[in-house]
């Protein structure tokens, strides 16, 4: 007894512990915002130089309106990109419950939990939607994690949580 409260019968999860470990995934985000400007700039810059010999003439106004639905269709792409962006997936560790919420950007959130003793970690390196496919599996369930890492990041993820499920005894 080192002189710290003991709640008798409740797991450290049910008694409101933090959790031993947090882990965020989400997709990497190659053009920051500020090199969306500048992409859509340069963009805009390159496809009205050939407007140059056309002005003062009808054509231009024949020309203008497909030259503006490119940039706006540019444009929305890129900003449905970043939406999917918003994707985030939380894996928090207590030594007796696990859990996994996924935050999607234009759905509802998912949540799956386990208790770690019984979690299975498998990587799938062929047969899988990807490459070294990663799932967790508890409680009658298989959830994916880390779909859009690279497959050597989910390689690594899987090591990594190996070693955190191995220190909770699971």
């Amino acid at each position: 007894m080192n002189g710290a409260p003991e709640i008798s019968g409740a797991s450290s999860y049910e008694a409101g512990a933090a959790p031993l470990a947090i882990l965020h995934l989400w997709p990497y985000r190659s053009l920051p915002r500020r090199g969306f400007v500048a992409f859509i700039a340069i963009t805009c810059a390159l496809i009205l130089m050939p407007l140059i010999a056309v002005v003062g003439s009808p054509v231009l106004w024949g020309l203008l309106p497909f030259v503006a639905g490119a940039v706006a269709l540019t444009w929305f792409l890129l900003e449905r990109s970043y939406k999917d962006g918003t994707l985030l997936e939380e894996l928090r560790l207590w030594p007796d419950r696990i859990e996994l919420t996924r935050h999607n950007p234009r759905g509802p959130r998912q949540e799956w939990s386990s208790n770690p003793y019984w979690v299975r970690l498998r990587l799938h390196p062929e047969g899988g939607p990807v490459e070294n496919y990663l799932t967790l599996k508890g409680r009658g369930r298989e959830v994916e994690l880390g779909a859009f890492l690279t497959p050597g990041e989910r390689t690594a993820l899987r090591d990594e949580l190996q070693r955190a499920l191995a220190a909770l005894g699971a």
